[in-house]
């Protein structure tokens, strides 16, 4: 094993997931207002374009997946409301920072294991954009350059839990599962991987088990006890 794969939200940067989904779709909400469109309408629209994005076969990157979702119910030109998504991501977004918690523990696991020769991944679900993506990385108190590869919708045509978004990565990366750990707090999403043979821990600060599966089987522990784990890890490089 010499690559570690870390979901974002709830693992890397500890949140209440459905705090963060409200505040995030009141602000767009309030920030696409002004130009004549129904909040409803959006969200609706929003959460169209993102179980597109879920479902997505590889036909297409989950960006432009999600943009033709969102123009079937919309209509018209799309550029100018991708425009005034990418505003809000560069502005109002940035202040749902203040409903994350960020660890430091969490930038001690990494510091270590990139002194240890580990390569690190951040295969977060894709459904947003780089700018977006970047964003909460920093949040988090990492920087992207800590990462072999960072997966946003722009670049990636798969989402958790299919595990054909697992294959893009290694695919992309010239992996094989074998070399791999993906690190998570959802059951269903990030433990899927182990389907194609990665490795995996479960991270249980912020745990989603929304299926109540049995994780009896798994690695788990907090961001404390992964720091542990990562610890007792032999040096590859």
């Amino acid at each position: 094993m010499d690559t570690f794969l870390f979901d974002l939200d709830g693992t890397l940067l500890p949140m209440d997931q459905d705090k963060f989904v409200d505040v995030y779709f009141n602000g767009l909400a309030k920030k696409i207002a002004p130009y004549g469109i129904d909040p409803k309408k959006l969200i609706a629209t929003v959460w169209e374009g993102t179980k597109a994005m879920i479902n997505n076969d590889g036909a297409m990157s989950n960006c432009n997946r999600f943009w033709d979702t969102a123009g079937k119910i919309f209509g018209g030109s799309i550029d100018e409301y991708e425009k005034i998504f990418n505003d809000y991501y560069k502005n109002e977004f940035q202040m749902l920072k203040e409903v994350t918690n960020p660890s430091p523990t969490v930038k001690e696991c990494i510091r270590v294991l990139k002194d240890k020769g580990y390569k690190i991944v951040l295969a977060t679900n894709p459904l947003f954009p780089k700018i977006a993506t970047y964003s909460r990385i920093n949040w988090a108190g990492l920087k992207p350059d800590d990462f072999e590869w960072i997966t946003t919708y722009e670049n990636s045509s798969y989402c958790k839990p299919n595990v054909k978004y697992y294959e893009e990565i290694l695919h992309n990366l010239n992996l094989v599962p074998g070399q791999c750990i993906m690190i998570g707090n959802d059951v269903s999403d990030d433990m899927s991987a182990e389907l194609i043979g990665m490795d995996t821990y479960l991270v249980t600060d912020c745990l989603i088990n929304t299926q109540n599966k049995d994780i009896s089987h798994y690695k788990k522990g907090t961001l404390e006890d992964l720091l542990d784990f990562i610890k007792d890890l032999p040096s590859i490089g």
